[in-house]
């Protein structure tokens, strides 16, 4: 049967997408501002990476030639040999773990300090943020005296702190072991608590910064609405608090997280250098580069940097961590997405209408 004219102008029509409110010229105008900042990390991160890489692949030659008599100089590319002598040539070391290899040592003091301190900074972090959140007299002298720690420079803390577990220093006076001191800097367990409580007493307050924003956003009649309700603090905490400041606090953890698994300042200010108790993986990379050993340096820093990358992704995939906490990039993919489907249609219905026409017009 023939379509009516006026059926033909009822009919949907196919036009042409219009861009969505949201995305009219902030392409082009997030290029232009996002550019600068990609070209300097470019040059400070991306070309040190590749330089990483490439450098993980040679080693530096030395002995004598056998054939000339003359000392070996310059480097050789040897491929993968630098990754495959972690495993299969270990150089083993004594630390409080036991006699195991030089890396996994490391890799083991690295995991532990990650571990306890991000978990000990959490929970005082959390706790520092209610105490910040509180309305009371003298508020701003508090928030500013707990920020002190983080903003101290982690070498000059790492040295005041050297000092207070100094065999006379005020931590044996304190727990008084004047006779018998703890050697807190010595190369033992002791050395990696004394680690541990400098890296959470600087760096809690962070984590407490952010964890006061999320604080700030939750609006104060859903407290009202829970005490009405007749809940307690407790309930209150664990069904209101948490739940409404986890972006913030997970991407806060996940920031300490990452940044614990690359401590180098602590104990190499601490602590010292040759003390396997508490030899980090940075520590150790920055030791064989100083041995002039470029090309096993690379590598201990190319599987330090997997290792993070690791963390970060489960942190992202388990975790559910919003690095970028942009909602609005959210709204504009799910506005592409509905206009896509309605292109689709319009375009189905379009076709039909023509496939009717030409129909028609053929039995006509």
């Amino acid at each position: 049967m023939a379509v009516t004219a006026a059926e033909q102008r009822t009919a949907p029509v196919a036009t042409k997408r219009k861009k969505n409110a949201f995305s009219d010229g902030q392409g082009t105008l997030a290029a232009i501002l996002l550019a600068p900042t990609l070209l300097v990390m470019f040059f400070v991160t991306g070309i040190p990476i590749v330089m990483s890489i490439i450098e993980s692949f040679f080693r530096a030659n030395g002995g004598v030639d056998p054939n000339t008599g003359l000392v070996n100089n310059g480097t050789s590319f040897v491929g993968l040999q630098n990754f495959t002598d972690v495993f299969a040539h270990p150089g083993l070391v004594v630390g409080v773990y036991g006699s195991m290899d030089r890396l996994i040592n490391a890799f083991l003091n690295t995991t532990l300090f990650t571990v306890v301190c991000v978990i000990l900074e959490t929970i005082l972090g959390v706790a520092m943020a209610l105490i910040m959140a509180k309305a009371f007299r003298g508020r701003g002298l508090v928030r500013a005296s707990i920020l002190v720690p983080w903003a101290i420079p982690t070498i000059v803390s790492a040295v005041m702190w050297k000092l207070i577990f100094n065999t006379s220093g005020v931590a044996n006076k304190v727990l008084g072991l004047t006779n018998t001191p703890i050697l807190w800097l010595g190369d033992n367990r002791y050395s990696q608590l004394a680690i541990i409580v400098a890296d959470v007493w600087k760096t809690a307050p962070f984590i407490g910064l952010l964890t006061l924003a999320g604080l700030q956003t939750i609006p104060a009649e859903v407290y009202e609405a829970a005490r009405v309700d007749g809940a307690n603090a407790w309930q209150t905490f664990t069904r209101i608090t948490l739940p409404m400041v986890k972006p913030a606090l997970v991407v806060a953890v996940l920031f300490r997280t990452l940044d614990t698994l690359r401590m180098f300042d602590l104990p190499w200010g601490m602590i010292g250098p040759g003390k396997y108790s508490v030899e980090t993986l940075s520590v150790f990379a920055y030791l064989e580069m100083n041995a002039t050993r470029y090309g096993q340096a690379a590598t201990y820093s190319i599987i330090l940097f997997l290792y993070i990358v690791l963390i970060a992704f489960l942190f992202v995939t388990l975790l559910g961590a919003d690095v970028v906490g942009d909602e609005e990039l959210k709204a504009v993919n799910q506005q592409r997405k509905r206009m896509r489907e309605l292109h689709k249609k319009q375009s189905k219905a379009s076709a039909k209408v023509r496939t009717t026409i030409t129909s028609g017009g053929a039995a006509s």
